[in-house]
């Protein structure tokens, strides 16, 4: 079973698939922070490890259930010229799903504060589980069928995926923090899980979108607002040093 341990290429294979399967847990986790946001404060860090505990045991389930998820991708039916399979009516699925719950949430954004406190309330830590367990599954779709693909032993998989979660359970609570303190990141993010639900849906229709665009086009974005971010706060700090100059001149003339 690891006879592979004294193969360099089994082991640039390894690494390939860690980087990988981080990658694709970065909506995850995104995903996870947004909907860890809505509990009280000390919920989130125990929703947060439950989470990703949950994402790392449905990508072993589907892992151990190859024959499974290979069969997924047998033809079912046929609609708008299309082979529908197992796999194109989960993703579909998670994808409207993702689409609707971010449309809910950037509503949501625009309440006001005494309705955005009683909508934290009302999320029940149950509720948020469920649906952090019901978008895992369609990730770890992803994830497991990329690591079918790129690597032929099982416990090379296993090995990457549990350490790509490990990763993900320790820069999970950064993202989410970073998220929360930064209403303009977490509005981008919604919009990332759009992009990420229209792509699903689209892979689900044998429309094929290359992820490298996917990902190009998030991490450009990204870049773009944190400069946006970084002009912000030195145009803050810029005011509150003049205020204060101000204030200082005032009262040496007082």
């Amino acid at each position: 079973m690891f006879e592979w341990f004294a193969s360099p290429e089994a082991w640039v294979a390894l690494a390939t698939l860690m980087a990988l399967e981080i990658v694709l847990g970065i909506d995850n986790i995104i995903f996870i922070s947004i909907l860890v946001g809505r509990l009280p404060e000390k919920q989130r860090a125990k929703a947060r490890q439950i989470g990703l505990s949950l994402a790392m045991v449905s990508r072993l389930l589907l892992l151990f259930s190859l024959a499974w998820v290979m069969g997924l991708v047998e033809p079912l039916f046929t609609a708008f010229g299309n082979d529908i399979s197992g796999r194109d009516i989960i993703l579909v699925i998670g994808g409207l799903f993702l689409l609707a719950k971010s449309t809910h949430e950037i509503h949501g954004s625009f309440e006001i504060q005494e309705a955005s406190q009683a909508q934290v309330v009302a999320s029940g830590f149950i509720s948020i589980l469920i649906q952090i367990a019901v978008l895992d599954v369609v990730f770890s779709l992803d994830s497991v069928i990329t690591a079918v693909g790129l690597v032929d032993h099982l416990s090379i998989m296993v090995i990457a995926i549990i350490a790509s979660v490990g990763v993900m359970l320790v820069a999970a609570k950064p993202i989410g923090d970073f998220v929360d303190a930064n209403p303009t990141i977490k509005m981008l993010a919604l919009s990332f899980l759009m992009l990420i639900g229209f792509t699903l849906i689209a892979e689900g229709f044998d429309i094929h979108i290359p992820k490298g665009y996917v990902y190009f086009a998030m991490a450009f974005s990204f870049v773009v607002e944190m400069l946006n971010i970084t002009i912000r706060k030195r145009r803050a700090k810029a005011v509150e040093t003049i205020h204060l100059a101000k204030k200082i001149t005032e009262d040496d003339i007082a």
